[in-house]
């Protein structure tokens, strides 16, 4: 049971944590109990008052070990946060307490031929820079590249650009080890690895708090973006489609948007006519003269290409895709929200065209190819424009009842999302690693309803 936070002694908890960071500030603890929860209209309404008490920035493990015996001692409420760039109040902390923030923790202890071993602090693009400086790369990175976290990608994210090629982070074999803090009556340090590492990827920080990862990386290719449109969506996507199964060309990227979303795209206007659809792609510089003759197949046409060697300069066409699309779009009409869809594996893309037509501009298509269980198919992050909490349940169900699968944006409960099911092996590692249930509470159902 976790303490009412105003009962709390906010300066002899911080007496406690002598040489360790505590902010105070009420305006910096309002930022950052905060993530861009805000895409949705139902989360706008749930989250905006959640606020923690106190933000705390520990250094190294042993910090966040003398952090969580305080919080356990006390009972209080302890939310982990990366960098907050998560999209449905993962990091916002339910009933106060204390908000753990990890950046501080940017070590890269090694790197090897494929391999990594970090803190959970370390920024994307820091990390990228310097394991693609011995020949290797992150397999995979969301659209918030530059500023998240890799503890918070890994906490609250699921796959994004790359995974195309290596799927999602679920996956066997895409998180290798990892290191977490208890917050039993004496925390302690467990290693978990190999498969046990799904009992802490993607929980939200609510079953432990990791100190350490060990990601595995893939080669470095120098690659190309380019920006090819079409006169006709499906024409667009099936051009997606047959890149996905185009096993001799390397690609990172392939992203689909129908008009008018391109529209939204400031940076991409003269690129991309405003009665056309188009395709956002990275592909090795090796494999271009092949990707052209695809592009002609499908009356495509290329009219944007930024060399590798050119890659830190101008625009960076992933910060158009996955969920950056979406804040693109909310930045022109902030009425706007989001879908997530996954599409069965269909080379047709029937289901797909379907919907394209049934919702026509009110569900505006959008697509990230991906791959899942051997099979390259669509997943989508549709731009929706929002009228009633009613409707948005109205097209959910519409979607799901004909075979697609919603991984619900517009909910914080870990289970209510992508899951749909509760995770006991999680669950489990939860009761015995958090028996007061101190972490990031009431973001589990599994525990809420044990």
């Amino acid at each position: 049971m976790t303490a009412t936070t105003h009962s709390i002694d906010w300066n002899a908890f911080t007496a406690a944590l002598d040489g360790i960071e505590v902010i105070r500030d009420r305006t910096q603890v309002a930022k950052l109990s905060k993530d861009y929860y805000t895409y949705s209209p139902i989360l706008q309404a749930q989250l905006a008052d959640k606020v923690g008490d106190v933000v705390v920035r520990p250094a190294n493990e042993a910090d966040v070990l003398q952090v969580a015996k305080v919080c356990v001692q006390q009972r209080i409420p302890l939310t982990v946060r990366g960098a907050g760039t998560g999209n449905y109040g993962q990091c916002i902390p339910l009933e106060g307490g204390v908000i753990l923030d990890m950046t501080r923790m940017q070590a890269v202890k090694w790197i090897k031929p494929g391999l990594t071993c970090v803190e959970p602090g370390v920024k994307l693009a820091a990390l990228d820079k310097r394991t693609r400086e011995t020949g290797w790369e992150m397999r995979m990175a969301p659209s918030t590249y530059r500023t998240a976290t890799i503890g918070g990608f890994i906490s609250g994210g699921s796959g994004g650009i790359g995974s195309i090629r290596y799927g999602q982070l679920r996956d066997r074999g895409n998180l290798h080890a990892v290191r977490v803090v208890t917050m039993e009556d004496e925390p302690r340090v467990i290693e978990l690895r190999g498969d046990e590492v799904q009992k802490v990827n993607h929980a939200y920080g609510t079953n432990g708090i990791i100190t350490e990862l060990e990601i595995p990386l893939g080669s470095a290719y120098p690659w190309t973006e380019l920006i090819v449109t079409f006169s006709d969506f499906m024409g667009a996507a099936r051009f997606g489609q047959a890149l996905s199964d185009s096993d001799g060309i390397i690609k990172k990227l392939i992203s689909i948007h129908a008009t008018p979303v391109p529209t939204y795209f400031a940076a991409l206007r003269s690129y991309i006519p405003a009665d056309r659809h188009c395709a956002l792609l990275m592909v090795s510089e090796c494999c271009l003269e092949p990707l052209a003759e695809l592009v002609r197949d499908y009356d495509g046409t290329i009219t944007y290409t930024k060399a590798a060697k050119d890659a830190s300069k101008g625009i960076a066409l992933m910060e158009y895709t996955w969920n950056h699309t979406t804040l693109h779009a909310r930045s022109v009409d902030p009425s706007l929200t989001y879908l997530q869809t996954l599409f069965p594996a269909d080379q047709e893309l029937k289901l797909v065209e379907h919907m394209y037509h049934h919702f026509g501009d009110e569900v505006m298509m959008h697509l990230e190819f991906i791959r899942v269980n051997g099979a390259n198919l669509p997943a989508a992050l549709q731009i929706v424009r929002y009228s009633t909490a009613d409707r948005l349940n109205d097209i959910i169900k519409y979607h799901e009842d004909n075979g697609a699968f919603i991984a619900n944006p517009h909910t914080y409960i870990l289970e209510d999302g992508g899951r749909k099911a509760i995770d006991p092996v999680q669950l489990q590692f939860k009761e015995a690693v958090d028996p007061y249930g101190l972490l990031n509470p009431g973001k589990m159902r599994a525990w809420l309803e044990r």
